[in-house]
């Protein structure tokens, strides 16, 4: 579980990412979670875009997506949601604490 101060500093870095992982009508499919889990291990941040075209909420999205994922929602802004997830063998993000 993140503090407060924590999903405030990933919010500041996720700002400046581009989204990597683009949901789309075909909605949370394995090559998505794949995609989702990749950029995860790589760099514990990912942000992703949902499409007008998906016919599930950002809610649902977002809630499945952390789910499948292991991964905590760091926020959700319009048809964006922002996912972290610590790499426990190779730490590339130090949290304040």
């Amino acid at each position: 579980m993140l503090s407060k101060s924590q999903k405030v500093y990933l919010k500041s870095l996720c700002n400046t990412l581009k989204p990597l992982v683009m949901i789309g009508k075909n909605g949370i499919t394995d090559s998505v979670i794949e995609t989702a889990e990749e950029v995860l291990v790589a760099k514990e941040l990912v942000k992703v875009s949902v499409l007008e075209s998906c016919e599930l909420s950002i809610d649902e999205v977002a809630i499945e997506l952390a789910r499948v994922t292991n991964s905590e929602i760091i926020y959700k802004i319009g048809r964006k949601v922002c996912l972290y997830r610590k790499n426990l063998r190779k730490t590339i993000i130090e949290l304040p604490r």
